[in-house]
């Protein structure tokens, strides 16, 4: 008998992609499927959309939040209900290509249990369905070579240091994210916490494959970000601070420096002053800093203040 593997499709205003992401769910061509729906309290007619689908599929899993909880506690809601032995944290602006699980199942049942997580390539879309590029792409510096580079095996060092993998390719192990107590509801968003906490004691593998599709439009994470605004800056540097204390040897703390330097120019370019101002505490703290990080820090101090 096949593993059962849960899909948990999260939806928050998601209702112009909504019908395209589940077909993409009725699409695959692996039969052994938990599915839930969890709507984290949409005002645009999801709610409606994923009525539907449940009533058409009796076995499906309805959760209509009737407050919204932010992804987090959605997702936990939902997982800790669940019962596959592989979790898809599944956003409803995204499509799964149709041997997507059946592909990952089968890496999974040849890899050793000490991997807690495959992840895979990505078909990037515009907010109309066209697509725009891959997520790893071939280097043309490096010829035979992806970028960004992805990594296998104990990645922990790789995932402090800089992004890689695209989060909605991911199928996890049931036990790595049981062992993590599901996400950290603390947070305004899971993905590079997940990855931080997961790599320190689990294995990750990437499979060379396009496997998903995901939809970049207006409300979508990384739009979030704008100039003096940055919802996701404070959950960032908890994770960072979390990371520190993971850390075992020099190597690892030196790969978190390059993350912190890397999130202080970003916060500086934006303008994000105060979280400026804890990152590079936290880099402060990490070791005696360098001419150049305390330069980089200072510069808070330089930039005109943001208007309020």
């Amino acid at each position: 008998m096949k593993p059962l593997v849960t899909i948990i499709a999260l939806s928050y205003n998601h209702a112009p992609f909504l019908r395209a992401a589940l077909d993409s769910i009725l699409a695959q061509d692996y039969p052994s499927l938990e599915v839930w729906l969890v709507d984290d309290a949409s005002q645009d007619g999801s709610p409606q959309i994923l009525r539907e689908y449940a009533a058409a599929h009796p076995t499906w899993h309805l959760l209509l939040l009737p407050e919204n909880v932010g992804n987090c506690r959605a997702f936990n809601l939902a997982f800790f209900q669940s019962k596959g032995e592989f979790v898809v944290d599944f956003a409803t602006d995204d499509e799964l290509l149709p041997q997507r699980l059946s592909q990952q199942v089968a890496l999974f049942q040849q890899l050793p249990a000490s991997y807690g997580v495959v992840y895979s390539n990505c078909a990037l879309l515009s907010e109309q369905g066209q697509f725009v590029r891959l997520h790893q792409q071939a280097d043309p510096a490096r010829p035979g070579r992806l970028r960004p580079r992805p990594a296998s095996g104990w990645v922990f060092a790789e995932v402090l240091s800089r992004y890689f993998i695209s989060a909605p390719t991911v199928l996890v192990r049931r036990a790595t994210l049981l062992a993590l107590g599901g996400y950290d509801e603390a947070l305004s968003y899971e993905d590079f916490d997940f990855w931080v906490r997961a790599s320190r004691d689990w294995q990750f593998y990437y499979q060379d494959a396009v496997t998903t599709r995901k939809r970049l439009h207006p409300k979508c994470k990384s739009a979030q970000v704008t100039y003096g605004h940055d919802p996701y800056l404070d959950s960032t540097i908890s994770i960072c601070h979390k990371a520190l204390a993971l850390c075992r040897d020099e190597p690892e703390r030196e790969a978190l420096r390059v993350r912190l330097r890397y999130e202080l120019r970003n916060a500086l370019a934006r303008r994000h002053l105060a979280g400026a101002g804890k990152l590079a505490a936290l880099l402060a703290s990490t070791t005696p800093p360098r001419l150049a990080d305390r330069l980089l820090g200072l510069l808070r101090w330089l930039l005109p203040q943001p208007r309020t």
